[in-house]
Protein backbone atom coordinates (compact mmCIF):
# COMPACT_ATOMS: atom_id res chain seq x y z
CA UNK A 1 0.00 0.00 0.00
CA UNK A 2 1.16 3.39 -1.17
CA UNK A 3 0.74 4.33 2.98
CA UNK A 4 4.01 2.03 3.43
CA UNK A 5 6.15 5.04 2.74
CA UNK A 6 6.40 8.29 4.90
CA UNK A 7 6.42 11.56 2.83
CA UNK A 8 7.59 14.77 4.41
CA UNK A 9 8.17 18.70 3.30
CA UNK A 10 10.26 18.37 0.04
CA UNK A 11 9.57 14.63 -1.12
CA UNK A 12 8.96 14.32 -4.46
CA UNK A 13 5.73 12.65 -5.62
CA UNK A 14 3.33 11.09 -7.98
CA UNK A 15 0.39 11.37 -8.91
CA UNK A 16 -1.54 7.52 -8.09
CA UNK A 17 -5.54 8.31 -8.56
CA UNK A 18 -7.53 10.94 -8.96
CA UNK A 19 -10.16 11.98 -6.60
CA UNK A 20 -14.00 13.49 -7.40
CA UNK A 21 -12.56 17.28 -6.93
CA UNK A 22 -9.02 18.86 -5.63
CA UNK A 23 -8.66 21.73 -3.32
CA UNK A 24 -6.64 24.44 -4.24
CA UNK A 25 -3.78 25.19 -1.97
CA UNK A 26 -4.38 29.13 -0.99
CA UNK A 27 -5.51 30.74 1.95
CA UNK A 28 -9.03 30.80 0.44
CA UNK A 29 -9.00 27.20 -1.04
CA UNK A 30 -11.55 26.25 -3.66
CA UNK A 31 -12.52 23.33 -5.02
CA UNK A 32 -11.82 22.38 -8.42
CA UNK A 33 -12.33 19.54 -10.90
CA UNK A 34 -9.89 17.09 -10.77
CA UNK A 35 -8.68 17.28 -14.81
CA UNK A 36 -6.26 19.98 -13.51
CA UNK A 37 -4.10 16.73 -12.65
CA UNK A 38 -3.25 13.67 -14.38
CA UNK A 39 -2.46 9.99 -12.78
CA UNK A 40 1.50 9.97 -13.28
CA UNK A 41 1.77 13.65 -12.46
CA UNK A 42 4.74 14.61 -10.38
CA UNK A 43 5.24 17.35 -7.63
CA UNK A 44 6.90 18.35 -4.66
CA UNK A 45 5.41 18.64 -1.26
CA UNK A 46 5.36 21.79 0.46
CA UNK A 47 3.31 21.70 3.32
CA UNK A 48 1.28 18.93 5.60
CA UNK A 49 -2.14 19.57 6.68
CA UNK A 50 -4.19 17.65 9.49
CA UNK A 51 -6.28 14.65 8.03
CA UNK A 52 -3.86 13.40 5.78
CA UNK A 53 -3.59 15.95 3.46
CA UNK A 54 -0.27 17.01 1.79
CA UNK A 55 0.20 20.46 0.28
CA UNK A 56 1.72 19.31 -3.67
CA UNK A 57 3.34 21.90 -5.82
CA UNK A 58 2.67 20.78 -9.60
CA UNK A 59 2.96 22.66 -12.93
CA UNK A 60 -0.43 23.53 -13.08
CA UNK A 61 -0.93 24.82 -9.74
CA UNK A 62 -0.77 23.96 -5.98
CA UNK A 63 -3.85 22.06 -4.53
CA UNK A 64 -4.06 19.80 -1.03
CA UNK A 65 -4.01 15.91 -2.19
CA UNK A 66 -4.93 13.03 0.24
CA UNK A 67 -2.23 10.71 1.11
CA UNK A 68 -4.16 8.05 -0.67
CA UNK A 69 -4.20 9.98 -4.27
CA UNK A 70 0.03 10.31 -4.27
CA UNK A 71 2.82 7.89 -3.67
CA UNK A 72 6.64 8.99 -3.12
CA UNK A 73 9.07 9.08 -5.90
CA UNK A 74 11.96 7.09 -4.87
CA UNK A 75 15.59 8.31 -6.12
CA UNK A 76 16.49 4.87 -7.58
CA UNK A 77 13.14 4.82 -9.71
CA UNK A 78 13.68 7.86 -10.80
CA UNK A 79 17.32 7.53 -12.38
CA UNK A 80 15.72 3.85 -13.80
CA UNK A 81 13.58 6.12 -15.76
CA UNK A 82 16.33 8.80 -16.72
Amino acid sequence: MADETELSVGDRVRVVALPPYIKTAEPMPMLRPSDLLRIGEEGVIFDRRPGGYWGVRFERGAFLIDRQYIEAIDAESESDSA
